[in-house]
């Protein structure tokens, strides 16, 4: 009896472990795990961000770069962690919305792997033609290219990237037979739409605004709800009658499914308290990014629209990675 007694209260007390450890969250520092290099927007919204969660959280909030297959090595490695609110990282379109629906897919679920914490920043996707060009209107481009069928080249980042996949809505959405040349990365690209290499692209905000902004190329429409003010006399697609053509890049903190409520609470709060602060905005805006800090069951919402909206996209298409 005495042993069965010990036995118990030996029991009770492991069960206990893990909500005592909880308590005291966090009590050691917290990796923020960004799967690309040093430098690219990920990287960027992480390092204005931590400072500022660290503050909250009251313990280091160590920026990890785990680069490598387009985002998808770092968000897998965030979706293998352990569920202790130690780990977490921040995933773009890319990783959590396209490449699961790509080829093979991904080493792991966006939804059913990872817990949604919140949008970090909404980055717009315009579609712009180079200074030269003939098209002062959307309009103006769409009539020409139902004109000339395959007379018209778009320029993207490769298959399956964003661009591209802005290209094949707008495609779809105006009946056009358009042409694509890949280029290797976004500055190429927009490279390219100078020289009037292809006649339009998409590409992101932060990429083009500078060339934009001195005249050097000219944007017709943006896949955004509402209007930019970076680019305020830009209408959205919406207003020019193609809905439908909705992209735009995006970069969300998630942490390994299951993780603590207790821990999971505290990086939401504190990822929000960031993404609120007039200074942490500021600073995202000027780098051409709409700040987020959406509650975490309306960002899952959001991963799960955006993975059914791409997959639909890339199966009519037929895309395959490169």
């Amino acid at each position: 009896m005495r042993r069965n007694v010990i036995a118990a209260a030996l029991l009770g007390a492991l069960a206990a472990l893990p909500a005592a450890a909880q308590d005291n969250y966090p009590s050691r520092p917290i990796r923020f795990v960004v799967p690309f290099a040093a430098g690219g927007p990920s990287d960027i919204v992480a390092r204005i961000m931590a400072p500022h969660m660290q503050q909250t959280l009251g313990q280091p909030v160590v920026v990890d770069n785990r680069p490598g297959a387009g985002g998808v090595t770092g968000v897998d490695v965030v979706a293998k962690a352990a569920p202790d609110g130690y780990m977490f990282g921040i995933g773009s379109a890319g990783a959590l919305a396209i490449s699961p629906n790509l080829g093979r897919g991904t080493p792991y679920d966006p939804v059913r792997d990872l817990a949604p914490i919140t949008l970090g920043v909404l980055v717009p996707e315009p579609v712009v033609v180079p200074a030269v060009s003939p098209y002062r209107t959307l309009q103006d481009l769409i009539t020409d290219a139902r004109a000339r069928p395959g007379a018209l080249n778009f320029g993207t980042t490769g298959n399956g990237s964003m661009p591209h996949l802005a290209a094949e809505q707008l495609r779809a959405a105006a009946g056009l037979d358009i042409v694509q040349i890949a280029y290797n990365s976004g500055g190429q690209l927009a490279t390219a739409v100078l020289r009037n290499e292809v006649q339009l692209g998409f590409a992101d905000l932060p990429v083009l605004l500078p060339q934009i902004n001195a005249g050097a190329m000219r944007a017709l429409a943006v896949g955004t709800p509402e209007r930019l003010t970076w680019i305020p006399d830009v209408p959205t697609f919406r207003e020019l009658g193609l809905p439908s053509v909705d992209a735009s890049n995006w970069h969300g903190l998630v942490a390994p499914a299951r993780t603590q409520p207790a821990a999971l609470e505290a990086l939401r709060r504190a990822a929000i308290a960031a993404l609120q602060d007039p200074d942490v905005r500021r600073r995202l805006h000027d780098q051409g990014a709409i700040p987020g800090g959406n509650p975490a069951e309306e960002f899952g919402a959001f991963i799960r629209s955006e993975n059914a909206k791409w997959h639909e996209v890339i199966q009519r298409n037929n895309i395959r990675p490169d």
